[in-house]
């Protein structure tokens, strides 16, 4: 049997070019890989055929979209994790899981190879070959767009050329990244940093300024898992989709942002993630009730290098899996109902609830009932100040 290539496979241009590529350059036969992980777009049994009339000589199509939203969106809201405190990791989080399956295709079909489409100025690259290096580090690895300096145009000739069947006549003028767990945008007019996002970039959000009716929402959780909308039991799965609906249709979701790329480069995104900012925004408030002081500034350091890692192509790394760990320890009580308002691009938290809340009425009221003894403060306020009155008479006498 010859040498076998696994390659990731979206269906368009790019990666069905490289399907024919690949085995005239090296002479050995492809397998296309495509990993649905909410996509959308077009149906995935006709990326399969389309695979195989291009030349591979297997095509699988894999359905993660549980397996995405369960072990990667999952982890990422229970960490709130935000790259530079604004991105929920769209793109990142999904390359760990389309690597998984790339592997495991590659061990099935007796591949040495696994082939990318990735461009050398992006993340992606990186999430793709560190990945792969870490489940398999005897895979070699090929990026012919990096690799040998593919332009569109020398895409569309070899197409044409071979009679592939795709259409190269439209041409969209962004580059767009897209799974359940949301939207990324970029390249075209909003490579220009002073250019505001027109609405023909969104697709997942409404227009946030046009008038609509408030929506409001009540997101149950258990041990940090949403469980429940408006008291109907959800996947994970279906609570993305869900609150991609509701809080998509009431603009919620759209961020704009220059970011620092790994490979050194700043570049202006624009994402769209109305399901995951609503669920981090509900998750952070029942923490915000649930999870001890300490421990809740704690976390939020390990978020922040939870999701550099992330970001960074480093999901299968020790120190990721060790952060892993101390999140999933943080969420055992993080279980109770919020109410969000959703309206106008915004998920304003109303109100909250838990059967193991922190929050103790009684120790908080000012009115009748208080069982804050205040009597202890007085000493706690004197010695908490000490090291700095300390200080401070120092500074006075030198």
């Amino acid at each position: 049997m010859s040498d076998r290539v696994v390659l990731a496979y979206s269906g368009g241009l790019d990666t069905s070019v490289a399907i024919g590529w690949i085995a005239e350059e090296t002479g050995a036969e492809v397998v296309a890989v495509a990993v649905d992980v909410g996509q959308g777009g077009e149906d995935l049994d006709t990326i399969r055929k389309r695979a195989l009339e291009c030349g591979a000589v297997e095509a699988v199509v894999a359905d993660a979209r549980d397996e995405f939203a369960e072990q990667y969106c999952l982890p990422t809201l229970q960490a709130n994790a935000l790259y530079m405190d604004r991105y929920p990791l769209v793109s990142a989080i999904s390359r760990p899981v389309i690597v998984k399956h790339l592997v495991e295709a590659a061990k099935y079909h007796g591949a040495t190879t696994v082939s990318h489409g990735c461009t050398g100025k992006g993340n992606d690259q990186v999430r793709f070959e560190v990945g792969i290096g870490a489940l398999a580090p005897d895979l070699k690895v090929i990026a012919p767009v990096r690799d040998f300096a593919w332009t569109r145009e020398k895409a569309i000739a070899w197409a044409e050329d071979r009679n592939l069947p795709i259409d190269v006549s439209k041409k969209s003028p962004y580059s767009i990244d897209q799974n359940v767990w949301g939207r990324a945008v970029e390249t075209g007019f909003l490579e220009d940093i002073w250019n505001s996002p027109i609405e023909d970039v969104y697709e997942y959000t409404s227009n946030p300024a046009e008038p609509r009716d408030a929506d409001e929402v009540v997101i149950t959780f258990d041990k940090g898992v949403p469980v429940a909308i408006d008291g109907q039991t959800v996947t994970m799965l279906q609570a993305i989709q869900e609150l991609n609906r509701r809080a998509g249709a009431q603009g919620i979701g759209r961020i704009d942002i220059v970011e620092d790329r790994l490979v050194g480069i700043k570049s202006r995104e624009v994402y769209e993630a109305p399901g995951a900012m609503a669920l981090i925004t509900a998750h952070q408030e029942l923490e915000n009730v649930t999870v001890e002081r300490d421990l809740a500034r704690f976390k939020k350091s390990v978020a922040q290098r939870w999701a550099e890692l992330v970001y960074d192509g480093l999901w299968f790394s020790p120190l990721k899996y060790a952060l892993d760990a101390f999140i999933a320890e943080t969420q055992e009580y993080v279980s109770g109902d919020v109410r969000m308002t959703m309206h106008g691009g915004r998920a304003t938290v109303t109100g909250r609830k838990s059967d193991v809340s922190l929050y103790d009425f009684n120790l908080a009221t000012y009115d009748e009932g208080d069982t804050f003894d205040q009597g202890l403060a007085k000493g706690f306020v004197q010695l908490w100040g000490l090291p700095s009155k300390i200080a401070a008479k120092r500074a006075q006498q030198h």
